[in-house]
């Protein structure tokens, strides 16, 4: 070792050497000879019980063009590096999601050459796993039982295959009995899925000693298929020791609305918010809550008030958003939701009462609320109603209730009266890809912007966006932005060759996306060959 580090021209190794044999080779002839010798002491070991096959996937193959589509994909998803600039090449990484949603909707299975890449794609991107393991099928989840970095693969993430529910009740006990905490979530998610009351009585077994982050987590896998079912157990949860368990409990109750915890909350609500018609022009009233008693607080009702709010705003508000919308059309002489929204609301309550009312909307999923609540969205004042000062809606989710064809339409308004600036949240809310009205607000706008000499990262959200979620049926209409344009008197410096990069990227981008679907279509069924049967079913000449 000495000779090795220090040189044999410095020190003479202590081996043999052979007439005429240089000092360096001797060294390494001696080392060759020692790790024979080393391995040939080793004893012989007993031989490793051989995995049992792989699983049998029969899901038909990749189309050849979609499989090195994915190779092409997989070896991308480290990205442009630290680059600022990114170019006018399309972003590979960013349309991985898209591909594989898009491949796991005709049913393909991923080749088993690239379950490797595609599983430590899922391992790095949580956003890639249930669609990246849905394509992997069961050979993903045999070899993540032989690579412990692929161990999420086996944690219920993906869909509820595997689990034994159904016919197997006393799998599911043992499952649940002895299963690992991600296992157990997943085997209760299927279940309710399959057989809400089963999940329900499965959860009640162990509930009293489940702890208190877990119980939430139990709890909240009732949120899918919540029914009136599940009542008597939710109104229990109300008395939990975890403060966050019983405020999901309440949240849960609030969305049943023939709930006697429903009718409690609409009680209280109706007691402090009604009409006045003394004063000449019919208004809503508003007497918050003096205290928050023990009622309350078992009903959920938070008694300390973040920091910068009243308390009795605070109470106030969460009364609202736990009453039924439905009940306020009796509570204000049958009126419809747009025309309780229009009521002037007095002594500046307007922002409270509205924010609980969209909170509500959302919670209770009341599509007619949200229509009203958001108002026009052409409207010149749209952008300071729908958010005014002081207020804690969440437009995006408001979108979210409507339909999706209208909140595309709501959205591409809005964009064409107010512009971008306030629109990004709102668009990642719109299905993709996005309706052509939607789609075309978007591109007027970002050409707005480029004429009046903005730098495009100033929309590079947006930009990144349209990318991923205009029709790429668009592509050859936008041809004529990637052009270099003059610049306009003001603008930034060199703006208008970045605009022209942008859109070169947006179009080349779209083009490869028709590319990539016209790739995973299933190839044409073949014509029946010649001399086989013909309409009559007789053997043809």
């Amino acid at each position: 070792m000495s000779a090795a580090l220090l040189g044999t021209e410095r020190r003479t190794p202590p081996v043999a050497m052979r007439s005429g044999q240089a000092g360096a080779a001797a060294l390494l002839d001696a080392a060759a000879v020692s790790t024979v010798r080393r391995r040939a002491a080793l004893r012989p070991a007993p031989a490793g019980e051989r995995p049992a096959p792989a699983p049998a996937d029969p899901r038909p193959p990749l189309p050849p063009a979609a499989r090195r589509r994915l190779s092409l994909l997989l070896a991308d998803r480290g990205g442009a590096g630290g680059s600022s600039r990114r170019g006018t090449a399309p972003d590979l990484t960013e349309l991985l999601p898209q591909w594989l949603a898009a491949a796991d909707g005709y049913g393909y299975r991923a080749p088993e050459a690239l379950l490797p890449e595609l599983l430590d794609a899922a391992r790095a991107r949580t956003d890639l796993r249930p669609a990246a393991l849905a394509l992997a099928g069961p050979r993903a989840l045999w070899l993540a039982r032989l690579n412990d970095e692929w161990k999420f693969a086996l944690r219920g993430i993906g869909g509820p295959a595997g689990l034994p529910v159904g016919d197997d009740p006393e799998g599911v006990r043992q499952q649940w009995e002895e299963g690992l905490f991600a296992e157990r979530v997943a085997l209760l998610t299927a279940l309710r899925r399959h057989d809400p009351p089963a999940g329900l009585a499965l959860l009640a077994t162990t509930w009293p000693r489940e702890r208190a982050e877990d119980r939430l987590m139990f709890l909240d896998s009732l949120r899918e298929d919540l029914s009136a079912a599940d009542e008597p157990f939710l109104e229990r949860a109300l008395s939990d020791r975890s403060r966050n368990v019983r405020a999901t409990a309440a949240e849960f109750l609030s969305t049943l609305p023939g709930s006697a915890f429903a009718a409690r909350m609409a009680e209280r609500a109706h007691t402090c918010i009604g009409l006045d018609r003394t004063s000449g022009t019919t208004r809503i009233v508003v007497e918050a809550p003096h205290e928050c008693d023990a009622a309350m607080q078992r009903d959920g009702v938070a008694p300390k008030p973040p920091s910068g709010r009243g308390e009795r705003s605070w109470w106030l508000g969460q009364l609202v958003e736990a009453t039924p919308l439905d009940s306020w059309r009796e509570r204000f002489g049958g009126r419809e939701p747009a025309a309780i929204v229009a009521l002037p609301v007095a002594d500046d309550w307007r922002t409270e009462l509205h924010d609980a009312w969209c909170r509500a909307a959302v919670r209770q999923q009341s599509a007619d609320w949200a229509r009203a609540l958001l108002g026009a969205p052409g409207a010149p004042s749209q952008t300071a109603e729908v958010s005014p000062a002081g207020s804690s809606r969440d437009l995006t989710k408001l979108l979210a209730v409507l339909p999706g064809d209208e909140r595309a339409r709501w959205v591409a308004e809005f964009i064409a009266a107010h512009g971008l600036s306030d629109a990004f949240r709102m668009l990642g809310v719109c299905a993709v890809p996005w309706a052509e009205p939607l789609g075309r607000a978007v591109v007027d706008a970002l050409d707005i912007a480029r004429d009046a000499g903005s730098y495009p990262w100033s929309f590079s959200g947006v930009m990144g966006l349209a990318e991923r979620c205009l029709d790429p049926a668009a592509a050859d209409r936008l041809d004529m932005l990637t052009a270099v344009t003059d610049e306009p008197e003001g603008a930034s410096p060199g703006s208008g060759g970045y605009w022209s990069e942008a859109f070169q990227r947006l179009v080349g981008t779209l083009r490869l996306r028709a590319t990539m679907r016209a790739e995973l279509m299933p190839p044409p069924a073949a014509p029946a060959p010649a001399g086989e049967t013909g309409e009559t079913g007789r053997r043809t000449p």
